[in-house]
């Protein structure tokens, strides 16, 4: 039985919202917080109406006082460190023996600069990026990519599990968000040939649903082939997950990777695609309108 702990989450984007939601309904005491205040009170008006002990606060710091567990899931860099770090910020609030939960996809570089900024106040850091997107994250079937110490995973366990299929600790402060990075270029690999395989296949004239029948049960099966492939054919791109925030991941990825010394050739010219989609007005489009690169078929 889960015990049920006073917790902070941060951020009510299509993510965050559904996430704070699952605490809320597994017993815990959940302040959110959110910029846009108007959010925040639709977070507060669904879940209360469940009966459950939800409230909000009016600042991150507010939020986070004398709290057990401060979550955060909002943007970017930028978001993250004046939520955190800047003045008015959660982790000036906290107290010794809390735990501080990240789940937004940043840098490696502020990850371990919480980490380290949190270990002088004695609050335990978690760098948990997720993967699975809003449907995961409504349906509390995320996957966790953590880093930070042994004892701060052990911690956070018991509240990832209110929205997690997969957690799993990768490393040291810092390595969560590596391997998102990874995560994403992966996907973006994925995509390339997706969008490539459903336009060849448009133009050859056949049978979308056949061709997905047949090789979805192959080698060339993946995620984005059993959810995607359908809707890219159909040329419907308004769900999942954004281009704007695909590129801010990829630049991340991209980024760390020249500071490594190492090179990635083929998210590099796939962000480029991106870019292309991206300037012909579908930065909020899902990742797989990548096809929209692509020539339409001959008729």
């Amino acid at each position: 039985m889960t015990t049920a702990k006073r917790i902070a989450f941060l951020g009510l984007g299509v993510m965050g919202a559904p996430m704070a939601g699952h605490l809320a309904r597994r017993g815990h005491r959940v302040t959110a917080y959110n910029r846009t205040s108007a959010r925040a009170a639709e977070w507060l008006e669904r879940y209360s109406g469940e009966g459950l002990d939800v409230a909000t606060a009016p600042s991150p710091a507010e939020a986070a006082a004398e709290q057990e567990v401060v979550i955060t899931c909002v943007g970017n860099d930028s978001d993250l460190a004046e939520v955190v770090l800047a003045e008015g910020g959660a982790l000036a609030a906290m107290t010794a023996g809390a735990l501080f939960i990240d789940h937004t996809t940043v840098s490696p570089a502020i990850a371990r600069r919480i980490a380290a900024e949190a270990a002088e106040r004695g609050v335990l850091a978690l760098d948990a990026p997720v993967s699975g997107g809003q449907a995961g994250a409504e349906n509390g079937k995320l996957a966790v990519m953590c880093g930070g110490s042994l004892r701060a995973m052990e911690s956070a366990r018991p509240v990832l599990d209110a929205y997690s299929a997969r957690t799993v600790h990768i490393g040291e402060a810092g390595a969560g968000q590596a391997c998102k990075a990874v995560n994403q270029i992966c996907i973006s690999g994925v995509l390339a040939g997706l969008s490539e395989g459903v336009r060849f296949a448009q133009g050859a004239g056949l049978d979308m649903d056949r061709v997905l029948e047949a090789i979805s049960g192959g080698a060339a099966q993946s995620w984005q082939m059993e959810n995607r492939w359908p809707t890219t054919a159909a040329g419907e791109f308004d769900f999942g997950f954004a281009i704007d925030w695909m590129r801010k991941d990829l630049a991340i990825a991209l980024g760390e990777a020249k500071s490594r010394g190492l090179s990635l050739p083929v998210t590099a010219l796939v962000d480029q695609f991106y870019a292309q989609v991206q300037a012909d007005g579908g930065a909020r489009q899902d990742t797989s309108a990548l096809i929209r690169h692509l020539p339409e078929p001959r008729t």
